[in-house]
């Protein structure tokens, strides 16, 4: 269900007078009022006694009512980070700032509960059904090769997985899908809708969600031979639609945001013989937040999110239950590797990697994946991963894969032989420390035969072992995308994080003399 209200230009309306011309008419007051009193006539020896009486209690008064907290004295001054549910009135008022306005009791100031969306409201705009919907209601159409249909059922989660009974809990099988990497577009649309800081009133929004599927829209244009102009239609007749909104003409799109549910390098062509749209080039497309699955390092403006897994979790109880399950899997092999060779690669590495895992007399668990054996669909990569204590992570077809994810997810713990696989990538979601976490080797020692994977990995204690797949399962919550579209209960997931970073960000950004990286 999309939303139904489209944004509305701003409205204008009067300021409210502020307190310190109130504080200068009560002094006034105060001095008239001491004035009048000395008009009295009383006998001499009395009146200077009852002069000064009156004088010492008039400080005393005045003493008082400057030691009371401002936001007391003052309840008509607005915070200027301050948001409330009902839209400002006249935003060019209040220049970058949405400032609620408003008189505020002190009974209310102090009483009141804190505010969950303290950090900004989010308006979702109701974009034309082609930027979206029609995109699922065609999902046969999307791939040249089969259907995407039953890959984006489910709001996105895919087909419920099957096979998986004995391999993990029966009470957990319900919270497991055949999800496709692709689907993040879907699955964060879904969420936002829903979010309790969704604001369908533009004028009291910090952030504004496009919920264009940039991912699904190019995805069917990269292969048989389509042109660069296929390939950028979509994006370009989103710009043009959104250049028309008057909230991204206030801002310039320096409070928008978007997912795009592919890995940057789609969507940043600089020749038109090259592969993928020129969307992120596109005028208009330079101050958009945008949320991927891999980001350009070097680019403040893309921000990376977790691939999306087969496990979303339906309440607390169940990612506890995860945890607890993964925490005593009795593993049965020092390290595996899940992946299919490149032959066409020149001194493929993962191919280099299958041989060394299966040379590694009974230490190391291979998955070979060629062809469809680990497509969505079976048990065997979540089973692989189970059973090891640690998990060979190469670059994918680009720097990162989804592997790295089933492979936490199932607490085994990740080697890593390209800092930009996870290092450089996933700052909001995994811990600080890599070493903490993972093991890197780097892949020029494997390739040259200085080191071995299986006696690194054999160096660790049982001990130091159990450290790094603790670190890895208490970050699990923060890897998965939940089921309710609400949301856990008490748990961020990874869509929470992300959301919350993003409009962290957009408050950053309204801070007067903010520079981004």
């Amino acid at each position: 269900m999309l939303p139904i209200h489209s944004p509305k230009p701003p409205s204008s309306t009067t300021k409210a007078t502020t307190t310190p011309e109130l504080n200068s008419i009560e002094r006034k007051n105060s001095s008239s009022s001491f004035r009048s009193q000395n008009s009295f006539v009383f006998p001499n020896s009395n009146r200077l006694w009852l002069l000064l009486v009156i004088v010492s209690l008039q400080i005393i008064i005045l003493l008082m009512a400057r030691g009371l907290p401002l936001s007391h004295r003052r309840t008509h001054f607005p915070s200027p980070l301050s948001y409330d549910h009902k839209p400002v009135q006249n935003p060019a008022n209040f220049s970058t700032h949405r400032s609620k306005s408003a008189n505020i009791s002190i009974s209310s100031t102090v009483s009141s509960p804190p505010d969950r969306c303290s950090s900004g409201r989010i308006f979702v705009y109701d974009l034309p059904a082609v930027f979206n919907k029609e995109l699922l209601d065609n999902c046969a159409d999307l791939d040249p090769w089969h259907s995407r249909c039953e890959a984006l059922s489910n709001g996105g989660f895919g087909r419920e997985a099957a096979g998986l009974s004995g391999v993990i809990p029966e009470g957990l099988v319900p919270a497991w899908y055949w999800t496709d990497q692709f689907a993040m577009e879907v699955i964060y649309h879904n969420r936002v809708l829903s979010h309790e800081c969704r604001t369908t009133e533009p004028d009291s929004a910090m952030a504004f969600y496009i919920p264009f599927y940039a991912g699904l829209a190019v995805g069917k244009y990269l292969w048989l031979g389509y042109s660069s102009k296929d390939r950028d239609r979509y994006c370009e007749m989103m710009l043009e639609w959104i250049k028309d909104q008057p909230y991204w003409n206030r801002s310039d799109g320096w409070d928008h945001f978007m997912t795009m549910g592919r890995i940057t390098w789609d969507f940043r062509r600089s020749k038109n013989e090259d592969w993928g749209s020129s969307c992120i080039y596109m005028p208009g497309m330079r101050n958009i937040t945008r949320l991927l699955i891999e980001r350009n390092p070097w680019d403040y403006f893309d921000v990376v999110v977790p691939y999306p897994t087969g496990f979303h979790p339906r309440s607390d109880s169940d990612i506890v239950h995860w945890q607890n399950f993964v925490r005593n899997r009795r593993r049965k092999t020092l390290f595996c590797f899940v992946g299919a060779p490149r032959a066409a690669i020149k001194n493929d590495f993962r191919g280099l990697l299958l041989n060394h895992c299966n040379n590694a007399s009974g230490s190391c668990k291979a998955a070979d994946c060629t062809g469809s054996r680990c497509s969505n669909g079976t048990s065997v990569i979540l089973q692989t991963f189970l059973d090891s204590d640690f998990c060979l992570q190469p670059r994918g077809d680009s720097f990162t894969r989804r592997s790295v994810f089933d492979c936490m997810i199932a607490g085994s713990i990740p080697v890593f032989f390209w800092h930009r696989t996870a290092y450089l990538q996933y700052q909001w979601f995994l811990p600080n420390d890599p070493k903490s976490y993972s093991v890197f080797i780097h892949r020029d020692l494997v390739k040259n035969g200085t080191s071995s994977i299986k006696t690194v990995l054999q160096s660790y204690s049982k001990q130091e072992i159990n450290q790094m797949r603790e670190k890895v399962i208490q970050y699990i919550p923060k890897l998965v995308y939940a089921k309710p579209e609400k949301g856990l209960n008490n748990t961020k997931d990874a869509f929470d994080i992300a959301i919350d970073g993003v409009l962290k960000r957009i408050k950053e950004q309204e801070q007067p003399g903010f520079k981004w990286k």
